[in-house]
């Protein structure tokens, strides 16, 4: 489900009104920094906690039901308020189910924060839902996750019932055998060969919400430890790839706003509520809420925080990710993700090698720059090469080719087809990233719909010139930006502001190279070191770069071969890691994640269940 789609269903599900106060997503814009006091931060973080709840709860208007909904019962419940007029509104909201697992999970939540609070009959509401309604289990990742969870803590609650007390006519023993089950296999599944649904900018939220859930109710120890392991786990794998708060770089899943309004997505909150450097999304992001409602049951471990916040300079950090299951068109089930984002002050670049390494929202790459107030800015560039189709569509979902992607425009992904698309990965586009240059090379198919390459140039650059040698010189922020496109391009508008490239070319690419301002002495001289580095470009029989970056790195970039830099073939199988850099390491297959900053170490094992805190003397 489109992540739009998604909030518009949770305002139907849980009720929507105008502000009855001054929120922090329309408040001043966080200033970065870093608290270094625990018990401060720990003060801050609860009160953006209370902060949510009594926002949502300020929604309720007296003689509208419609603003009382199952997100203004968990607030409410989770202040200890009006536990009566609670009750009355879920015995009429569990009348007409509806949003399958997006339904299952409020109410998990509710049923477990009204455990002492709620009167007998709205508890008896809930467990005849839970017998009558069938919500669908859904088809990825995130679905998945927040099903299984759900169903695991329902059967805690309701143990020893048979089958017909429950809506897919399976006993409460044999609903926790299967819930487990798969919840320890995505666990394990994201331990040895990394997650597949990776690096979200909304769905981080479908998983870490999850594992707070099982950290906080599950009875079971081990099965508490692991969801306070894993949700460390998504925490650290956030804060390490952002830019104050920003998530950057590729991503699995993303959607038409965020991937050019970076900050515009759910993984914003946790931004804002974990590490402070980052104003929320609008309604905290409408998912916020069930992290919020029983958020004092987590302490950000300090490593993490640091890593998010007190970097020691630029970095380079090097994850392995998979793909979602494959069911058609791949010998393989999960292919491998390789991801590169390299990390200053003032700007972040983040890729993955191309392919289609996810179906319809896949982001490859892009280049985010700092700005003090993120909210409406389109502080990014990038480029994408635009493809759609059934071989796409067939390889990660099971439905029958022929309707397949006009379908996909109606379900909440309107540009999918769209020549102009700046979304989604594509068959023909090979990325190699070295530090903070990155060369994407396309060689597209006769077949394929669109043979062209579009690049995004933002409103908010604030300034773009071209340059007679082919470069293109830009500046967001106080990064420099050097973007050279392989073949003729022209300009065309984009109506939210900007510009696209567009050069329809299938033989192409794009190279970019960044730098701070500050490593010059001024625009001129930016422009004068790009124009000076060694570069040769062949398009025929297909492209083919060589440039010597501005760090002095000779890279080497063949479409269909592997990338050399200072004459060495880099193998990606053999080089990534699970994570890898200076604050994040894990190897293939360990189920051990260390994490790292200063004299600080953290280590979550999921082979004992352990997790060792350590401080270097």
């Amino acid at each position: 489900m489109n992540p739009r789609c998604f909030f518009i269903l949770l305002a139907g599900l849980f009720g929507t009104a105008g502000l009855s106060a001054q929120p922090s997503f329309t408040g001043a814009a966080p200033v970065p920094g870093v608290v270094q006091d625990a018990a401060v931060r720990r003060a801050d973080y609860l009160q953006r906690r209370a902060e949510v709840l009594q926002w949502r709860v300020g929604l309720v208007k007296p003689g509208e039901p419609a603003t009382f909904g199952l997100g203004e019962i968990a607030a409410k419940l989770a202040l200890h308020q009006e536990a009566e007029a609670c009750s009355a509104r879920l015995i009429e909201l569990m009348q007409k189910p509806s949003g399958d697992m997006f339904w299952m999970f409020p109410v998990t939540c509710i049923s477990y924060l009204g455990r002492d609070q709620l009167t007998p009959a709205a508890k008896a509401a809930v467990r005849e839902a839970w017998r009558t309604y069938f919500p669908l289990r859904g088809d990825t990742e995130n679905h998945w996750t927040m099903y299984y969870t759900t169903l695991y803590l329902m059967a805690q609650l309701w143990p020893d019932e048979p089958g017909e007390r429950w809506f897919n006519g399976k006993s409460s023993a044999e609903i926790t055998a299967e819930s487990r089950a798969w919840l320890l296999q995505w666990m394990d599944l994201t331990t040895t060969i990394g997650q597949g649904e990776y690096d979200c900018t909304h769905y981080i939220g479908e998983y870490s919400i999850p594992m707070l859930y099982l950290a906080t109710w599950a009875q079971d120890p081990a099965m508490r430890q692991r969801g306070r392991m894993m949700l460390d786990y998504v925490m650290a794998d956030y804060t390490v790839e952002t830019l104050n708060g920003i998530y950057v770089g590729a991503h699995a899943r993303t959607d038409d706003v965020t991937v050019l309004e970076k900050w515009n997505g759910l993984a914003s909150f946790f931004g804002w509520m974990m590490l402070g450097n980052c104003p929320p999304p609008a309604n905290y992001g409408g998912w916020g809420l069930f992290f919020a409602v029983v958020a004092e049951n987590y302490e950000l471990p300090e490593v993490i925080y640091r890593i998010g916040t007190d970097r020691n300079g630029s970095y380079t950090h090097f994850e392995r990710k998979r793909t979602r299951h494959r069911w058609r068109n791949s010998d393989v089930r999960n292919a491998p993700v390789y991801k590169t984002t390299h990390v200053t002050s003032d700007y972040a670049l983040g890729s993955d090698q191309g392919g289609l390494l996810q179906p319809i929202q896949q982001h490859s790459w892009d280049l985010t720059w700092a700005v003090p107030d993120p909210r409406g800015v389109h502080n990014t560039i990038f480029s994408t090469q635009p493809f759609y189709g059934a071989e796409e569509l067939m390889m990660y979902f099971t439905e029958m080719p022929d309707s397949m992607p006009a379908a996909v425009t109606f379900q909440g992904k309107p540009t999918y087809i769209a020549e102009s698309k700046l979304l989604g990965g594509s068959p023909y586009e090979q990325i190699f990233q070295q530090d903070d240059t990155l060369i994407s090379l396309t060689d597209v198919a006769d077949t394929a719909p669109h043979k062209q390459v579009n690049g995004f140039f933002s409103k908010d650059l604030t300034r773009i010139e071209e340059d007679a040698s082919g470069w293109i010189f830009a500046q967001g922020g106080k990064a420099y930006i050097a973007y050279r496109p392989l073949a003729a391009y022209e300009w065309r508008p984009i109506e939210k502001g900007g510009k696209r490239l567009y050069s329809p070319h299938a033989k192409n690419g794009t190279i970019l190279q960044a730098a701070a301002a500050s490593e010059f002495k001024g625009w001129d001289d930016f422009k004068a070191r790009i124009r000076a580095l060694p570069l040769e470009i062949k398009l025929t029989p297909a492209p083919r770069v060589a440039f010597t970056s501005l760090r002095g790195r000779k890279i080497e970039c063949a479409y269909g071969a592997a990338p050399r830099v200072d004459g060495r073939t880099i193998d990606y199988a053999k080089e990534w890691k699970l994570f890898s850099g200076p604050y994040l390491n894990a190897d293939i297959g360990s189920r051990r994640l260390t994490m790292t900053h200063g004299r600080l170490t953290r280590v979550l094992d999921f082979n004992t269940l352990t997790i060792t805190d350590a401080v270097r003397p």
